[in-house]
C-alpha cells in the first residue's frame, strides 16, 4: 500500500481549508435592523475609448425587503450628482414596502445630470426589528448588438440595531 506524498496531503489541507473558509462565509448571521441609511453609487453614464466619449446608461435602483413577516418604509430617497448636488427626491412621503416586496426607481438614459458619479442616499426604518432590505443600482445600455450591464451594491453609511 502507497502512503500519500507530501504534496499530496498539503493539497487535501489546502482544498479542505478553502471549502471551510467559503462555507463559513455562506452562513453568515442574519442580523435584524430596525433601520438604515445606505449610500448607493449610481452611473448615469461612463467612459469609453480613448477621447473619454460618455457613454449614457439607464440607472435603476433596486429596493427589496427582504423581512418574511414585518413591512418596512423608505422614508426618502435621494438621487446626487457627481458635485454632492442633490439633483431630485424620489419619493415625497413615507412608502412603505411590504414583506418580500419590493420597487425600482429609474434615471432614464437620457438623463445625465447625475454624472459618473452620481449616487441615491437611501434612508429606511420598520417598527420592530427585520432582515436587511437588499438595495442595488442596475446600469445598463444597448447599443445596435453590444450591450453593458453591471450592478452596484449600496454601502452602509449608519443603522439602527435591533437589541
Amino acid at each position: 500500500m502507497r502512503t500519500p506524498g507530501l504534496k499530496t496531503v498539503l493539497w487535501f489541507f489546502l482544498t479542505i481549508g478553502c471549502w471551510i473558509a467559503v462555507c463559513g462565509t455562506a452562513e453568515a448571521e442574519v442580523r435584524h435592523l430596525s433601520g438604515q441609511t445606505l449610500y448607493v453609487p449610481a452611473y448615469s453614464h461612463i467612459y469609453y475609448g480613448d477621447r473619454e466619449r460618455p457613454m449614457l446608461l439607464t440607472v435603476t435602483l433596486s429596493v427589496r425587503n427582504t423581512d418574511l413577516s414585518a413591512p418596512i418604509s423608505l422614508q426618502s430617497v435621494e438621487y446626487y450628482d457627481s458635485n454632492g448636488k442633490r439633483v431630485s427626491s424620489m419619493i415625497q412621503e413615507p412608502m412603505p414596502l411590504a414583506p418580500l416586496s419590493s420597487t425600482r426607481f429609474v434615471i432614464k438614459e437620457s438623463d445625465a445630470s447625475g454624472g459618473s458619479g452620481a449616487c441615491f442616499v437611501v434612508r429606511w426604518k420598520s417598527a420592530k426589528p427585520v432582515t436587511e432590505p437588499v438595495v442595488e443600482s442596475i446600469m445598463i445600455n444597448t447599443q445596435s448588438q453590444l450591450g453593458i450591464s453591471f450592478t452596484s451594491p449600496a454601502r452602509v453609511l449608519e443603522e439602527i440595531i435591533a437589541r
